[in-house]
Formats: C-alpha cells, structure tokens, sequence
C-alpha cells in the first residue's frame, strides 16, 4: 500500500501542482502532476519529476560542515558548528565594524517559504550594508521600472495569456524556462492557445527558441537593443496618433516627457542598430495598437542588457499607451492571497521608491532596495581598506557560477577571514566555505509561494504540508537562519530560535494593528514559517486562513485577476508616473547606441533549457542524460569563416573559455549563444553527476565592468567576445 501526498514544485517559478506517491516504508514512489491542482491541472515539466532523485541524492549534505586545521570539510554536529560562527564572526564584527560582513542570498530562497520569511531578519541581524542578491543578476531593472511606475518593487504588470488576443515577448523563452515574473504553470499550452483562439505571438529574440519555432512570428533583433526597438514603437504610437489610454485616462503623469524622448527614435533611425526594418517596426506598433486585446511582456533578455531597465519600463509604457494595462487581456496585477506592498496600507498612494541612498565602497555604484549591485562584490571583498569584507554568509545560492567575471570572484573567496553557506551541497561555492549549514530536502518542509503569488498570471493560493518527515539530524530550515541571526546580535550560539519567531510575530500582529493575546490564541499551536502565513492569509485580501488552505490540498481557486488600479499604486502622486525622471534622465545614454557601428566582432548571449534552472539540478542523472547541452552555438556562416573544429575559444575582457560548438542557424549570424551555470569540474565539488557533465563556466567571460548603471544589473545578455579556433 502506499499513500497519495500533494504539493506544489518549488523547482521554478511555475508553481505546478505534484502528486506524490509515498511508500509504506517512507520512500518516495511515482511523481506526477497533479491533475486536480486548480492551477496547473496535471501539467509538468521534466524537473518536477525529479523531487525523488533529490531526495535521495548522496551528496546531499545532511549534517554541517566545519573546515577543520587541516584544510578539509568535516561533518560535526549542529551546535559545534554555530559555535564555529559565533567563535569566528563576532571578532570580525568587534574589530571591523558590520560592514566588514556581506550577505548574499542566492535565487533558491525565494522558492523556500521558511527563507523567504527569514532571510530579512538575518539581514537586519547582521547590519551591514554589504547586501547581495541574485536579484541584480536577472531582474533589477524590471523591479526598478516598476517601483518607479508603479510605487513599488514587486508591482509587476504580468500578461494576461488566458484572455489576450495579442502577445509580444522579448528576451523570453518560456517553452524552456516556464516563464518568469509571471507565474503560471504550462506557458506553452497558454501561448498556443492564443493562436488557436485566432491571436498572434511575436517573439521577439536574436535567437530561434523552441518559444520562437511555435509562435506566429519571429522577429530576429540585435542582442542589446530592445530598449530602441520599443522605443521606436512608442515614437510610431504618437507620430501616427494611435496613443489611446482608455479607462487610464487621467491616471498617467509624464506623456508629454515620453512624447518628447520618443521623438528621435523613428523607425528608421533604429534599423540598423536592432536589425529589423522600419517597416517592421511601424507594423507591430500598429498591429500592439489595433488588438482587440493586447500585452507586451519581456523578461530576463530585457534585463540582463545594458538598457535593462529602459527596456522594462518601455514594456510597459507600450501597455499604458494602447489602453491595455489592467484590462482583461492585457497586462494586470496580481492580488496575492498572503497580501503583500500592492494591498497593504491605504490604497491608491504611498511613498513610492527611493533609490540610491547609498553607493558601494569601491566603485561608488547606487543601491537600490537595500542592496548593491552584485558586480561589486569580488572588489568589496579583493581591495583592501576601510570597509573591505572580510566574513561572507551566502544562503541558498552559487555565485561562484552566477556572478560576472567569476575567477576573480572564486579568487576573491580565498583572502576571506571567515565564510558561511546555508546550502545542501558542496558546490562551486561553498566549497570556500569554513561552515556548511545544509538546508533540509524539500519534502520535508512546508511550501507557499509567497514570492511567486505576487505576481500569478491568476490568483490562487495553495500550501503544502511536509511530505515526509524530518531526516535524521536535521535542523528546519528557519530554525537555522534564526539561529544566525541571533549569533549576529550577540544572543549566542546556544540561543534558541523560538525567540526570534516569537518576537518576529508579535511584531507583525502589532503593525496588523490585531490584539496581540488574543490573535497569537488564535495562531497557536503553530510557530515557524506556517504561523507567520497563517497571519498573513488571515490579514490579507481574501481573509483566509492556513487551515482552509489545508482543507483543499489542490488548491484554492480566487479568480482570474481583475482591474485593479487606481488602488494597486503606492506612488507618491497616486498616479501612474510614466514620465518618472530617471527614466528620463537616461535616455541620451540610449540615444548614443544609435551611433554605435558594429565592427564584425561577435556578441555573446546566454540561453535556457527546460531540464536545468540556473546551476541547480545538475547533479540529477536522469535531467543530464542526452547529449551535451553546454555547447557555444554560432551561426554556420561564422562557424566556416573562422574555420571551427570541434571546440572554438572564446575571449572577453574578463576571461575566456575552450568550449564545444554547436553550428546552427537558429542564431543569428556574429551572434554566439552559451548556457549559464555549468563550470562543475573544480577542485572540491562533491557532486559526482554535475562534474561528469562539467561544462565550461559561460561567466568567466561576463564582464564586471559591463552592467545597467540605472539598475547596476549585470549584462549577461551582448558581451563583447572574439571567438577563434581552440
């Protein structure tokens, strides 16, 4: 016999629905997806699957690690190794000030409820203004567009699939990646039901995705330059007196600075930096303008560009300008079910975003929501000086492999006094680390999105309870990253975690403006992560609570998402701010490209596949079984003219690689295409499958110096690189 368990992946941003078979004798059996979940009915991806070969991975750590004398990681138990902390990091503290500690959280926490919920407070523990997230690696620009636009970070404007006559993606490739910021389980069955209903999907990408092969239109641009395309659209919109705001009409501030900006960026005058013809161009403006129903949605490509935000925000001034934003087949907002900056406070105004208060030690670059661009973290940590760090605490991420120009950051590692990684595995990071606090597996935790939710491409809300029961010797995973904390503010290595919890919800129930006896009755027995959600579905728009989500394992169903504004902005102005200044102010900057000629040199792009997600998952046999996928794509042209073998080298400022090539015209000719997140053969990693399927290490070659100086997001996406025979 065998029982049926239900929850939903935390392997991406699809939030899809599993059904898990769990033997008698507590292993995990058959998963498949859950065809009762009220988001994704059945559909799964091959990652989802996996859960059990995660589980069950031997070189899942299971205990901590401490580096010993000797050099080497050994396992210990839990309270030697926070007192390993305690011992190493408060001195560092004492001597060096709070900023000698930097904290990165990688993208993993935001798909575990209990670091979602925690991290802040370690963050504030630490004190420190050495903050870094995966956030500049992919999708600054998009919450910095927002913020200004809209009031705040997470105001994502997400596309409408289910009702929309007409969509226009850039830098997106959800038949790989299941979309992104716009979260909704099977994309490729919503995009091939826009064509089946009679509507079009233009992809917009210098390469020809399985997303590009399956949609009405591909349109092949120049890496980089998406922000002159819109804009060039925007310019078509006014020129033509197509601008029609609808139901936004004396909502919107700063028409008239867009119209301005717009004026010079003609279609023709941005032809031959894009690569697309005018007429082109003028046609999709009018066909965006003519749609019954429309949405223009870009993703990472849009941000990992230097015109980064530019593109974002121009995303969504093509939605404001055609009346399709918050509308039905437009794009909308969310309304999450935990609550969060769109339904807290008073409704329609709020204090919007502030931006740069402060600038990185070294190279002076702007924060932006408490944090700082993640290119200056091997400088804050290699140059010496007031300030320098010299402790790092990374949770749940791998920026030896994600962040630009790597060597120098895995060198930077090495003159670190002291460095701290809640991680389940030995990897390409933490094989720095002199303590390993390993994450528990995921079946045995609790799940909610609270991240994904708030920005659902329809609103619903679905938890998990644990699958499976605690391993043996685990440590919850909130227990730790409490216990962290606690260590920062001098509370001890012996200090119990309930302490935090209990002043953490007090907290909440008191800013909630609830009796604090009588709801923390109400909540008990409950602490942790699941009696913080439970306060949060209670105070939030729905007034659910964790019990009814309990009651409906597949979920609850709140609704397709309705039109939300004026109520959805917290701008200072209660307005949309459109025109917002330092958009503006940027623009010349964009102006500049148009002047720019190419010199037949080669960009580089990166690209998604449907069995990885980043560098995770690598060490699963099942998702590495096939032929390479870590390859250097180039055009058959280039690949002939350079007289290409086997293997080309390639060569930035910043480093180079010696990779296999994969010749094919799905890429655009002097435009050569790499997988992020492999590199897996170095010294250290114990995780045998990944490091049979190595790979190169594609950001080597990413630039530290290149980024979005608006969002100090990293360009991933139109590196400069010479590529020549190995």
């Amino acid at each position: 016999m065998s029982e049926l368990a239900f929850r939903t992946c935390p392997l991406c941003e699809a939030t899809c629905g599993l059904e898990i078979e769990v033997k008698d004798d507590g292993s995990v059996g058959r998963i498949r997806g859950d065809r009762d979940d009220v988001f994704s009915r059945g559909f799964i991806c091959p990652k989802g699957s996996t859960l059990k070969q995660l589980h069950e991975d031997p070189d899942r750590l299971r205990t901590p690690r401490v580096r010993g004398e000797d050099g080497e990681l050994h396992p210990v138990k839990w309270d030697e190794a926070f007192a390993e902390v305690e011992r190493r990091l408060l001195p560092i503290i004492e001597e060096h000030g709070r900023d000698a500690v930097a904290i990165y959280l990688g993208n993993p926490t935001v798909h575990s409820l209990s670091a979602v919920l925690y991290t802040r407070f370690l963050v504030r523990a630490l004190g420190t203004t050495n903050v870094y997230s995966a956030s500049t690696i992919d999708q600054r620009p998009k919450e910095i567009s927002s913020g200004l636009l809209f009031g705040t970070s997470i105001s994502f404007a997400v596309p409408d699939l289910d009702r929309t006559s007409y969509l226009l993606m850039l830098g997106a490739n959800p038949f790989e990646s299941n979309g992104s910021l716009a979260t909704a389980p099977d994309w490729p069955g919503r995009l091939r039901g826009i064509v089946e209903r009679e509507g079009r999907v233009v992809v917009v990408d210098p390469k020809r995705t399985k997303t590009a092969e399956e949609a009405s239109e591909h349109v092949s641009i120049r890496p980089g330059t998406d922000a002159l395309l819109l804009m060039a659209m925007v310019h078509v919109l006014f020129a033509e007196g197509l601008v029609d705001l609808g139901r936004l009409d004396g909502l919107v501030v700063g028409i008239e600075e867009v119209e301005r900006v717009a004026r010079d960026f003609t279609p023709e005058a941005v032809s031959s930096a894009t690569a697309i013809d005018a007429a082109t161009i003028r046609r999709l403006a009018r066909e965006l303008a003519a749609a019954e129903t429309a949405a223009v949605y870009g993703r990472i490509g849009t941000c990992t560009q230097e015109f980064g935000t530019l593109a974002s925000w121009l995303v969504d001034v093509l939605n404001i300008l055609t009346g399709n934003l918050d509308r039905p087949g437009g794009a909308m907002f969310a309304r999450p079910a935990a609550g969060g900056a769109t339904t807290s406070g008073a409704p329609g105004r709020g204090r919007g975003v502030k931006l740069g208060r402060r600038a990185s030690r070294v190279r002076g670059l702007p924060e932006s929501y408490g944090e700082l661009p993640v290119v200056c973290l091997a400088e804050e940590i290699d140059t010496p000086g007031p300030g320098q760090v010299r402790a790092l605490v990374t949770v749940g991420g791998n920026p030896a492999l994600s962040v630009p120009n790597s060597d120098r950051l895995q060198r930077a590692f090495r003159d670190l006094e002291l460095m701290v990684s809640v991680d389940p595995y030995v990897n390409e990071t933490t094989r720095h680390a002199d303590v390993i606090l390993p994450s528990p597996d995921v079946l045995t935790k609790g799940h909610y999105d609270v991240a994904f939710y708030q920005f659902a491409l329809r609103n619903v809300a679905n938890y998990s309870p644990p699958v499976l029961p605690p391993e043996a010797d685990a440590m919850e995973e909130w227990k730790t990253i409490a216990k962290l904390a606690l260590i920062a503010q001098g509370a001890g290595a012996a200090a119990d975690p309930a302490v935090l919890d209990d002043m953490v919800i007090r907290g909440m129930v008191e800013r909630a403006g609830l009796d604090p006896e009588q709801t923390l009755a109400e909540l008990a027995p409950r602490v942790g992560p699941e009696r913080m959600l439970d306060l949060m579905l209670r105070t939030g728009p729905y007034g659910l609570t964790l019990d009814q989500l309990l009651e409906h394992p597949h979920g609850i169903d709140l609704g397709p998402l309705e039109p939300r504004l004026p109520d959805v902005l917290r701008t200072a102005s209660g307005m949309i701010e459109m025109g917002a200044e330092p958009f503006i102010a940027d623009v010349p900057r964009l102006k500049a490209a148009l002047d720019r000629t190419t010199n037949g040199g080669f960009v580089l792009i990166g690209r998604r596949h449907l069995r990885s997600n980043n560098s995770w998952m690598h060490n699963v046999t099942v998702l590495m079984k096939g032929k390479s996928r870590c390859t250097l794509q180039i055009h058959p042209d280039d690949a002939r003219r350079l007289g290409l073998g086997d293997e080309a080298k390639v060569r930035s400022r910043a480093g180079a690689v010696v990779v296999a090539i994969e010749v094919t015209d799905a890429v655009m000719p002097g435009v050569v295409s790499l997988p992020h997140g492999w590199g897996h053969d170095l010294p250290g990693v114990e995780m045998k499958v990944a490091r049979a399927h190595a790979g190169v290490n594609s950001n080597i070659l990413a630039d530290d110096d290149l980024f979005d100086p608006l969002s100090g997001n990293a360009v991933f996406n139109g590196i400069p690189v010479e590529v020549a025979p190995a």
